[in-house]
């Protein structure tokens, strides 16, 4: 008797402590801790599926090969698969590698005690799109930080998507804050329910809500997520933000006397603009990193929908939305938060609180609004944003409730430095 498909797939869990953070004395990260948090929390939740499923924790390894075999094995899963590793981040200095710490790893034996970064990618390379996600709580020590800035991320291959936060060498934890580490907030979020939300929306909440220190890489980055692409798996609830609807298909026809669609983005070239849809080639624009041609050509176009079809139009508030978006892929995060909040309340005023186009605005704001690094920024957009979100009756309270507890986080600092993710 064949078992059938549902049946011989299996997912799997793999949580890894590594080396506890520590600077000055005082422990910045406690990587058991952490794993012992996470291995209560159902395999199911972990990995947005119903599919039976494994779970294996390794708190305390100190051999870099017995990690790499736990690896292998779960690169084989073929169904859903989650890796998490926590711990300190540092480095080999004679091959200049990220390789996460082990128990016992010190500066002068890093080669031959520690998981080189480089193993995970390797491991999980060949696995399909959309089953694999990595989920980071790391802490780099001053050996690591120099080599992490100048990458500016951290390599994966592109089935993988990758989440988590890195904080830099040298923060101290706040003492009594009211909320606490990413993984601690993660974890929180998959326990309020109703429903799983996806990834990037975990991510988002738990960034939101983490008294994350100055100077936090946060991964993926603005560019990483912009360009992350791959067939959603039925097993995944749908993410957050997610390109907007507006970027694919006109709602009205384009007329032939509207702005040119600007250069191809493949070859630099003129395209046709009579009855030419312009945004697939802002986007193609924007994914290309072109973002200051992809900002200009949609301001041009929302002067022109502004003049043909008014300031109160859905028109014109969806070209805000557009250049909004674009604010997000470009990483102008106090740009995007200002448009998605002026989206929002337009829609609001013309439409309901019903809307889910006023939802989607909101949404949006909110998460632009977590990553906004600039305190007296942050502060400037922090009550309206809590307005907006305070006057949707059918909106997920976990996103006023953090809007909420991060607005009082920033009035109660007595730091007057920038906020960092």
């Amino acid at each position: 008797m064949h078992l059938n498909a549902w049946e011989q797939q299996r997912g799997h869990v793999l949580l890894i402590a590594g080396d506890v953070a520590v600077r000055r004395r005082t422990v910045q990260l406690a990587p058991s801790a952490n794993l012992a948090a996470l291995a209560m929390v159902p395999a199911s939740a972990l990995l947005g599926s119903g599919l039976p499923s494994d779970t294996v924790s390794l708190d305390g390894a100190r051999d870099p090969n017995t990690l790499l075999t736990r690896l292998r094995t779960a690169a084989a899963t073929p169904g859903p698969l989650l890796v998490y590793l926590s711990g300190r981040l540092t480095v080999d200095r004679r091959g200049r590698r990220l390789h996460l710490a082990l128990a016992g790893t010190t500066a002068a034996s890093v080669r031959y005690t520690s998981l080189p970064w480089e193993w995970l990618g390797t491991e999980l390379r060949a696995r399909p799109a959309g089953l694999t996600t990595v989920l980071l709580d790391l802490a780099a020590d001053k050996e690591a930080w120099p080599l992490l800035q100048e990458y500016g991320s951290l390599p994966a291959p592109p089935s993988v998507e990758v989440y988590g936060v890195i904080c830099p060498p040298a923060f101290a934890p706040a003492a009594g804050a009211a909320v606490s580490g990413y993984t601690r907030q993660w974890i929180d979020q998959l326990r309020r329910g109703p429903g799983r939300p996806g990834n990037v929306q975990l991510h988002a909440l738990a960034v939101s809500a983490a008294a994350l220190p100055p100077g936090t890489v946060v991964l993926p980055t603005a560019r990483e997520l912009a360009m992350r692409s791959g067939p959603q798996q039925e097993h995944q609830q749908p993410q957050e933000p997610q390109e907007p609807q507006h970027l694919r298909q006109p709602e009205h026809p384009v007329p032939a006397s509207a702005p040119t669609a600007g250069p191809d983005p493949e070859t630099g070239g003129p395209v046709p603009a009579p009855g030419a849809d312009p945004r697939p080639y802002i986007h193609a624009l924007a994914t290309a990193g072109r973002h200051a041609e992809a900002a200009k050509l949609a301001q041009a176009w929302e002067e022109y929908v502004l003049q043909a079809c008014g300031h109160a139009s859905s028109e014109a508030t969806g070209w805000v939305e557009i250049r909004a978006d674009l604010a997000r892929m470009a990483g102008d995060f106090p740009l995007a938060t200002r448009l998605w909040m002026g989206a929002g309340q337009t829609r609001l005023a013309r439409q309901g609180a019903d809307a889910p186009e006023v939802h989607a605005a909101a949404a949006g704001a909110l998460y632009c609004w977590a990553q906004v690094r600039d305190r007296a920024l942050a502060l400037e957009f922090g009550p309206g944003l809590v307005a907006l979100l305070g006057a949707l009756p059918l909106a997920d309270p976990r996103h006023l409730l953090l809007a909420e507890q991060r607005l009082q986080v920033l009035r109660t600092a007595d730091r007057p430095h920038a906020l960092h993710r």
